[in-house]
């Protein structure tokens, strides 16, 4: 063999195999960042698709009330500004709780989820009074399809806050349990990005649902 073509053949390390030597361990590492990327991104998208369905069935429903009770007989704004008011303050407190997070501020990535899954429990809470009351008053799901499709698209809503905040609950501990591991920071990130998410989903819920229904 040729001098030339053995400095060109890769070279091994005894105390290692040779595929050890040829793999680079940061680029596996940034191929992984990327496919957990884009794969959390195709989860955001179809989620945002599958609200679009509901949104366009409760617009098609909205005059199918079977003689019932419309919105503006229903709807008690009053009360779903308050749920408004706290889902978006808990977004500002999810923003600081990652700013923490990428500064490795512990003190204040934990006071910001407390403050996040606080307010998301109060919205909650609400949603589900605001549920019991509508059904106490015979305005259930069953009454006529508009309502069907009201309890349908907000209590979808209501189904991913409540995954959100065992999500949150999930990421504090982790973080308690390993620090602010690269891996654990992505988590903190994607859970950001899926909080942030449903704060701009019930945005377009309070105006196109609520606010259009008081009005109608």
């Amino acid at each position: 063999m040729s001098a030339t073509m053995a400095s060109t053949m890769p070279k091994h390390d005894g105390n290692r195999p040779l595929a050890q030597n040829i793999t680079d361990p940061h680029a596996h590492a940034a191929a992984k960042r990327v496919v957990v990327g884009y794969g959390f991104w195709i989860f955001l998208i179809s989620d945002i698709i599958m609200f679009a369905a509901f949104f366009a069935t409760y617009a098609v429903l909205t005059d199918a009330t079977a003689g019932g009770p419309r919105g503006r007989d229903l709807f008690e704004l009053h009360t779903v500004a308050i749920e408004t008011a706290c889902l978006l303050t808990s977004s500002l407190f999810c923003g600081l709780a990652g700013i923490g997070a990428q500064y490795g501020n512990r003190r204040l990535f934990h006071c910001a989820m407390v403050a996040t899954f606080v307010l998301g429990a109060t919205f909650l809470g609400l949603e589900i009074h605001e549920f019991t009351g509508l059904i106490e008053a015979g305005a259930g799901p069953d009454r006529s399809a508009f309502l069907s499709a009201f309890f349908a698209l907000i209590g979808c809503h209501g189904l991913h806050v409540t995954a959100g905040l065992l999500w949150l609950l999930t990421m504090m501990a982790q973080v308690v349990a390993k620090g602010f591991r690269d891996d654990v920071l992505r988590r903190i990130l994607c859970f950001g990005l899926f909080w942030h998410t449903l704060d701009i989903i019930w945005v377009a819920l309070f105006s196109l649902v609520y606010l259009v229904g008081i009005s109608q």
